[in-house]
C-alpha cells in the first residue's frame, strides 16, 4: 500500500486562470513547489488521487499559489478546494533533516508527557508562526500550545511516539 504525506492544503481558488491557493504543511516548500513537480492532488474526502504537475509557483502572502499543467481555469480547481495536495514516501527519500528537525507526520499524534511523567496529551496539529513551531496539544479538558524550543522541549523519541517536554511556569 502507498504511504502519503500531506505538504499542502488546497483553500481556495485564486483568481479565474486556475490558479490554486495553497496553505503549506512541508518543511521543504523548494523541493515540493516548483515548476514541473508531479504531486497528488485529493479532493476533499476522495481517498483516490489526480497526480498534477506544477505549471507556475508564486508567492501571496501566507499562500502559495499553484496552476498546473492543463488546468488554467478556475473551473478546473474548484473540485479540489478544501482537498490536500500529498507526495508519496519515495518522494521523500531526496530530503535532508538536520539534526533535531522532524518531519510533521513523525510529531502529529506523539504523545507529550511532562519530566514529572504526568500525561498532557496528544499533538494534533502543528502551526508555523515564522519564530518557531508550535504544537497543538490536545489534553483531556482542553488544548495547550507548546512552543517547539529547546527550553520546553527535552526529548523526541519518534519511534514509540513519545515526546517529554519540561513544564514551564504559565505553559499549561
Amino acid at each position: 500500500m502507498m504511504e502519503w504525506y500531506n505538504v499542502g492544503r488546497i483553500v481556495n481558488t485564486h483568481g479565474v486562470r486556475g490558479e490554486a491557493r495553497i496553505l503549506s504543511t512541508t518543511d521543504f516548500e523548494d523541493e515540493r513547489f516548483y515548476v514541473g513537480n508531479r504531486l497528488a492532488a485529493f479532493k476533499k474526502d476522495d481517498k483516490k488521487p489526480t497526480w498534477v504537475t506544477i505549471a507556475s509557483v508564486r508567492r501571496h502572502k501566507n499562500f502559495i499559489l499553484l496552476t498546473f499543467e492543463g488546468m488554467d481555469n478556475m473551473n478546473d480547481i474548484i473540485p479540489f478546494k478544501e482537498g490536500l495536495l500529498k507526495i508519496t514516501k519515495d518522494q521523500m527519500e531526496d530530503d535532508v533533516l538536520e539534526e533535531n528537525e522532524y518531519y510533521f507526520h513523525e510529531i502529529i499524534g506523539c504523545q507529550v508527557i511532562s519530566e514529572d511523567n504526568d500525561s498532557i496529551g496528544e499533538i494534533v496539529d502543528i502551526l508555523q508562526t515564522g519564530a518557531n513551531d508550535v504544537w497543538v496539544v490536545k489534553g483531556k479538558e482542553k488544548e495547550y500550545y507548546i512552543p517547539y524550543i529547546e527550553d520546553i522541549v527535552k526529548d523526541i523519541q519518534v519511534d514509540n511516539k513519545t515526546i517529554i517536554i519540561h513544564v514551564m511556569e504559565g505553559l499549561l
